[in-house]
Order: structure tokens, then C-alpha cells, then sequence
């Protein structure tokens, strides 16, 4: 995650109606609690602090506070997380419940405690009836009133900083075997620790200091409910100077809390991902990657199985794949190549299948864009979470992480490192072994190489084919790139706009495209068009086309033409054979190897036409954008692929 840098003005430059209020403003809230410190008795405040009265009043507060605290965890940490990651009906409703406390008068607060959990309240009637518990005027009352005026600061920090973590993490546990329970202690607490350390001390030092709730609701009994501010509301009448010495107490706790949290009041900080490092000696970019080593034998009890299935939903697809075979899902941005690999992991609504085992029973083991190695984790304890999560002993499972690590290029002294410290393409492997370890029946890689520079994607790629070649399941693999579709897939799924356009091998993919993007995808020009019988196709564009491979009759279909059969004219071309001949201008020119791709949007039509020429050839042609050229494309060059 790019890191984002906080504008300020420079020295002198600040805006005088601005500065005026706020620094009165900082005065106006500076100037009571400096009037504590400038009339505290600091000559008897130790024996002040040192007498019966006070030390019971400061014992108290810390049981009542810390009682608070364990109870807003205990309730506050799952509502934080239901508020953050779930959708129910009357989110907004229960929201507004948490924030209420935070805004409510203090004696209101301690009214409505009464009315719910006194002798005569709703809940306090039953709890005398059946358990014979009383709350009012006891410990458990105050720590039930610092509890409802806490909890609220601890919820709120949490949801923010759950609502900051990129759920990718948990669902990439989930699709290793991991329960939603499971989930929530190893990956979803200790990545969301800050904001939970926040939230439990801004709740801890709101439960220290809470007054009118519990004067209300629990009375202000000496060594039963007389916390230090309750003390310090008695103090003021008889002894201001004892008043002032446990304020400062307080202010001293409030500060050191606030001190120890730096600014992070809310919790509402990004969680951040671990920025691979750029370099790393021991995966020096431009070198020979290692050679990837035989994987490690299948888990025993994991029998291959087919993937027989449909999809419904925003996307509609029927999968009927044997095991062994790796499947390409290609198609353009939007086209649900995402969805329907959360369809099959069960992680969305939006698409379906008929599996009805929760998403943690599947099988089906994720690698997502950039891999969501957990950050806490080192690279082999990221490959053994799969093996850990389904019981395997934590020796057992580190030992054969360790395998698969080594099979894919991650030796020892890279195995004990967390994910900051892997480059790019080592972080990809670590990716691909915490999925093959867990011993998937289903193994789904979402654009696995698009986050690596070229030479380090090469390298993965190599050690990527090697392993699906071994791999005993069934592979999804969604790219972009058609030579890795081409490369490394059995067969290729062409998905648009939520449907199957065509699905073939890579070799009848190449041959025979059955929609434009399809042909685009593998670098030639193509347009849906209708022949009409004697050599010419109408183009849906308004253009038409000579070949010599239209059929004997009328039918619809695709002409597809590579870019290297179309060449590039200053002027109007004469003979030379039968062509079709377009006049057009140069709306792009992007180089690609050792050519240059020509984008012509022919007239009068603005049918698009790629067409590839060498340097010197655009030279000599004088190519820009907005230059105007001719085009021409022999008809043996145009092949006709019907419907």
C-alpha cells in the first residue's frame, strides 16, 4: 500500500484568521488542567495519596476499570467485528446503540441503567427473581455502569481498524481450511492488534474516570462503589486542596494512556501491507531462478477428484474438468473472471454453485493477485497454516512446509523471514506453497505474476508450470496474459460480460477465435462480420473486406487479420494483386519487441486496424498520431472463422 505523505504549509505561510481561534482554542483547553497542576499541594500530596480513604478509592477504580474492560472485550470484540464485516438489517440502529452511551448526559445514563438492570428494571426484576442478583449499590453495578459508558470507545477503534484490513487476508485463510473461529484468533486479531490495544485503553481510562452513571446507578458506598472520582466529587466540599490532589491522578493516568497510544485515538489507521522488498541479494533480479525441485507427495487422505459444477448468478458457466488439468480464465475487465472464482470458493452471493459446505470445507485453495501472505507470519509459517488449520501437529506441518518451500526455490535461510522482508517474486512462491500445502482438490490463482516485473515473472513462471504439471487437482488460473494462457493451461475459459464465449484449447483458441476479443487477446485484428458468398465480408463496422476464405455461401462469423499482413502506404498503393485497400489516420503508436504497433482508424468508417511496422519502415513513412496513411491487406492474409 503506497504510503501517503500529510501536506503542510511552510513556516510563515499560515493562514492568520485560522491561527487566531485555534490557538485559543488550544489555551481554552490547556488552562483548567494547568490550573490543576498550579494548585496541587505538592508538599503533603504524598501523604495525601498514601491515606486509607484514598488508597481504597484508587483500589476500587482499578477494580471496577479493569473489570469494565474485561467485559467490553468480551462483548465489544464480536459486535466490532459484526459491525465490520457483516450486512444485516438494522446495522444502522445498532450503530447509533453503540455511539448513544458516548453522547448521553452521565446522569441519564445511570437513570437508564436503573430502569433496565435496577431492583424495579426490566432486566433487574428477572435477575432477583431467578438468580437472586441484585446490581444497584454493589461492585458489579459500578463495573456495569463504567462498562456502559466505556464500551463504546473500544467497539468504535476496533470496526475502524477491522474495516481497514483488507479482507483478503481472512478469506484467503478460509479457502485454506480455517474456520471462521480460527480465522478471527490467528489472522483477524493479531493483524488488527493496534487498533484492539487502542480501543482497550481509550475503554480502560474512560472506565478509571466514569462518575454520573455510576453515582446513579451504584450509589457512592465506601469501599463497595466510592471510586477516586467519586471521592473527588466529596473532597470539593470539605477539602479542595485533596480534590485537586486526586484530579491530578487521574489527569496523570488519562495522559500517560493517551501518551502511550501516539496519535492513534480511533484505531482508524489502514492496516498495511508489507511492501515487498524491492531487492534482495538472495533473488538478485536478472538471475538464474533455482531450479524447482520435485513437490512433495500428495496428502495422503486427498484423493484427486473432477470439478463437475455450474455457476449462477452474474456469471453463468458449467465446469466439467478431470483432475490434472489446469484451466485459463481469460476475458476482458468486468467480465466476472473475479467473481466466479469467489462463486467457487463460496465467498460471495453475487454467483452461486450447488456446493452447500461452508467456504472453509472446500478444498479449494486461493492465491490471490499479490498473494496475502499473512504479515505476521513467516514464509514458513504461511505455508504451514493450511496443514495447521486442518489439525496437522505444528512440527509435522512446519517440516513439510519446509518441503514445499524448498521445491519452489525458498531455502532456509529464507524461510524464517516475514513478508517484508521477501522480494516480489519470492513472496509469490511462498504464495503458491501455502496453497499446494494444504492440498487443495482445487487450486485457484487469481493474476498470480501481474504484480512482478518482467524478468522475476518469467522465473515464476517457470516454477509455476513445473508445479501444475505435478499438481493432482484442478486449476483456475485468471490472467491477462495470453502467453501464459497459452503456456501454461490445458484449456482456456473465455468469459464476457458473465458468460462463456468459448472454451478450447490453447491451440483451437489460436486457430479458430469465436468472438473479437478473443483475437485481440492473441494480438491479431478482428471484427464480426457476414460473408456474403462471392470473397467479400460486411463488417459490422460499415467496412467490408476481400478474402479468399469466405464460404460458398452466406454466413456470419469473425475476420480476423494479423497485424504483420497489413502494410502501411504514404500513398494510394496500385496493383500488386487483389487487397482490400483503407485510408485512415494514426490515432496510436506503441512499440512492442523490436516493432512498432500502428493503431488506423480507417475511413469513413472508424473500423480500427492494428498493423505492425519496423522502425525504419515509420520512418520512412513519417508515422505521428494524426497522420494520414493508407492500409492494405491481401486477401490470402484474411482468414474467416464462422459462428
Amino acid at each position: 500500500m503506497r504510503s501517503r505523505t500529510r501536506p503542510h504549509l511552510p513556516a510563515g505561510r499560515f493562514p492568520l484568521p485560522l491561527v487566531v481561534p485555534a490557538a485559543l482554542a488550544v489555551a481554552f483547553l490547556l488552562l483548567p488542567l494547568a490550573g490543576i497542576l498550579a494548585r496541587t499541594p505538592w508538599s503533603s500530596l504524598p501523604a495525601r495519596l498514601a491515606s486509607p480513604a484514598v488508597k481504597e478509592a484508587l483500589s476500587l477504580s482499578l477494580t471496577v476499570s479493569t473489570g469494565a474492560l474485561a467485559l467490553s472485550l468480551a462483548l465489544g470484540v464480536p459486535l466490532a467485528w459484526l459491525l465490520a464485516r457483516t450486512h444485516f438489517r438494522g446495522k444502522a440502529l445498532v450503530r447509533c446503540l453503540v455511539l448513544l452511551p458516548m453522547v448521553l448526559p452521565p446522569t441519564v445514563a445511570g437513570v437508564a441503567l436503573l430502569q433496565g438492570y435496577g431492583r424495579q428494571g426490566v432486566a433487574g426484576q428477572l435477575l432477583d427473581a431467578w438468580l437472586g442478583v441484585s446490581l444497584p449499590f454493589t461492585t458489579g453495578g459500578a463495573v456495569l455502569a463504567a462498562t456502559f459508558v466505556a464500551m463504546p470507545f473500544l467497539v468504535i477503534s476496533l470496526e475502524g481498524t477491522l474495516s481497514a484490513l483488507d479482507a483478503r487476508y481472512e478469506e484467503t485463510a478460509t479457502s485454506l481450511g480455517a474456520s471462521p473461529l480460527r480465522v478471527f484468533r490467528t489472522i483477524t486479531l493479531p493483524m488488527t492488534a493496534p487498533g484492539l490495544v487502542a480501543g482497550a485503553a481509550l475503554c480502560w481510562a474512560r472506565a478509571l474516570g466514569e462518575f454520573g452513571a455510576t453515582i446513579t446507578f451504584a450509589g457512592n458506598l465506601p469501599g463497595e462503589t466510592q471510586t477516586l472520582p467519586l471521592q473527588v466529587y466529596l473532597l470539593l466540599q470539605d477539602d479542595p486542596e485533596g480534590a485537586t490532589a486526586l484530579s491530578l491522578v487521574l489527569l496523570a493516568a488519562a495522559t500517560a494512556v493517551l501518551v502511550l497510544l501516539r496519535g492513534n485515538w480511533t484505531g482508524r489507521r489502514p492496516v498495511r501491507t508489507p511492501r515487498p522488498a524491492p531487492h534482495d541479494p538472495a533473488d538478485p533480479a536478472g538471475s538464474t531462478p533455482p531450479e524447482p525441485a520435485a513437490p512433495p507427495p500428495a496428502h495422503p487422505h486427498h484423493t484427486p477428484q473432477p470439478l463437475r459444477t455450474t455457476v449462477t448468478g452474474a456469471v453463468t458457466a458449467a465446469l466439467d474438468a478431470a483432475p490434472g488439468t489446469t484451466i485459463a480464465v481469460v476475458g476482458p475487465n468486468g467480465a466476472g473472471k473475479s467473481t466466479l472464482l469467489r462463486a467457487l470458493l463460496g465467498l460471495t452471493d453475487r454467483a452461486t454453485t450447488p456446493a452447500t459446505a461452508p467456504p472453509h470445507r472446500r478444498r479449494a485453495a486461493w492465491v490471490p493477485q499479490d498473494g496475502a501472505l499473512f504479515p505476521h507470519l513467516t514464509a514458513v509459517a504461511n505455508t504451514a497454516y493450511g496443514l495447521r488449520a486442518q489439525g496437522v501437529p505444528k512440527a509435522r506441518a512446519h517440516a513439510t512446509a519446509r518441503q514445499w518451500l524448498e521445491s519452489l526455490g525458498i531455502g532456509p535461510d529464507l524461510a524464517g523471514r516475514r513478508p517484508g522482508r521477501l522480494s516480489g517474486g519470492q513472496a509469490q512462491r511462498v504464495a503458491l506453497a501455502r496453497a499446494l500445502a494444504a492440498g487443495p482438490r482445487l487450486l485457484l490463482l487469481d493474476e498470480p505474476l501481474t504484480a512482478l516485473d518482467q524478468t522475476t515473472r518469467a522465473h515464476v513462471r517457470h516454477t509455476l508450470r513445473t508445479h501444475l504439471a505435478a499438481f493432482p487437482g484442478v486449476c483456475l488460473l485468471v490472467t491477462h496474459d495470453p502467453v501464459e494462457a497459452v503456456s501454461l493451461a490445458d484449456h482456456v475459459l473465455v468469459l464476457e460480460d458473465g458468460r462463456v464465449t468459448q472454451y478450447a484449447t490453447p491451440a483451437e483458441l489460436t486457430r479458430r477465435p469465436r468472438s473479437p476479443w478473443v483475437a485481440r487477446m492473441l494480438g491479431d485484428n478482428a471484427w464480426e462480420a457476414e460473408a456474403a458468398g462471392d470473397g467479400t465480408l460486411a463488417l459490422t463496422t460499415g467496412a467490408t473486406l476481400r478474402t479468399a476464405d469466405a464460404p460458398a455461401g452466406a454466413a456470419p462469423g469473425l475476420a480476423v487479420v494479423p497485424p504483420h499482413a497489413v502494410s502501411l502506404h504514404a500513398t494510394a498503393p496500385k496493383g500488386a494483386g487483389p487487397r482490400t485497400v483503407w485510408h485512415g489516420t494514426v490515432r496510436e503508436i506503441t512499440a512492442q519487441g523490436g516493432r512498432l504497433r500502428t493503431l488506423v482508424a480507417a475511413e469513413p468508417h472508424g473500423t480500427p486496424l492494428v498493423a505492425e511496422v519496423t522502425p525504419a519502415a515509420a520512418a520512412g513513412l513519417g508515422l505521428t498520431e494524426g497522420a494520414t496513411v493508407w492500409a492494405s491487406i491481401k486477401t490470402t492474409e484474411v482468414r474467416f472463422v464462422t459462428s
